[in-house]
């Protein structure tokens, strides 16, 4: 029987991109929801990191299954790196991701002039544990620049405010086959399905 690895994430998007990413590594890769878990991890650090061990922990003791959780979301540098951490939870509870974004852009919007380039990046901390508490982290992150106004019909969160300038295209509007090769999500997943094989595998 293939050994199990829980994706810790409520969010149909990510999974999805997960899935997509892990789909030919020798697992059986499953979800929260699949193994009966509604329980939220509540996510008290400070850093990507230590939520993302916080939830791969947590998890991987709740399931007894080998865990992949992360931590990501959006840095502007002129906001002294906000959202950050609270990426999901910016302007608080029960907005959609829409919602979220056109109140970053507000906020934005409200400088002078003179304070563009929004440069910004999306950062990612993937974190594996196994049930006996050993844990594993990798990070990556993609650079970009906040836009004026959203474009794109792809991805999720704030993918339709972020430009690449390497790619000349929001997030938004790259395939889902391209995002999982350039984003932070995919560098940082890369990293860690090598950390899955070498370290993980059929260890536990």
């Amino acid at each position: 029987m293939m050994q199990k690895l829980v994706i810790a994430t409520h969010n149909q998007g990510k999974l999805r991109e997960y899935q997509a990413l892990l789909a030919d590594l020798p697992l059986t890769v499953t979800s929260l929801k699949a193994e009966g878990v509604t329980f939220d991890v509540d996510e008290t650090g400070v850093t990507f990191e230590e939520n993302a061990v916080l939830k791969a922990q947590a998890y991987a003791k709740l399931t007894d299954c080998l865990t992949w959780a992360d931590d990501s979301g959006l840095e502007v540098d002129l906001l002294e790196g906000r959202p950050g951490v609270y990426s999901a939870r910016y302007g608080g509870p029960g907005l959609t991701d829409q919602q979220r974004y056109q109140k970053l852009l507000a906020e934005l919007q409200g400088l002078p002039p003179s304070s563009k380039p929004w440069t910004a990046r999306f950062r990612c901390v993937v974190a594996l544990a196994l049930p006996d508490g050993t844990v594993k982290t990798v990070t990556d992150s993609v650079e970009g620049v906040i836009t004026d106004e959203p474009r794109g019909e792809h991805g999720f969160g704030y993918d339709p405010i972020v430009f690449l300038p390497d790619f000349q295209c929001t997030v938004a509007e790259l395939s889902p086959a391209q995002k999982n090769q350039i984003s932070h999500r995919g560098k940082a997943a890369a990293q860690a399905r090598q950390t899955l094989l070498k370290s993980f595998v059929n260890s536990g």
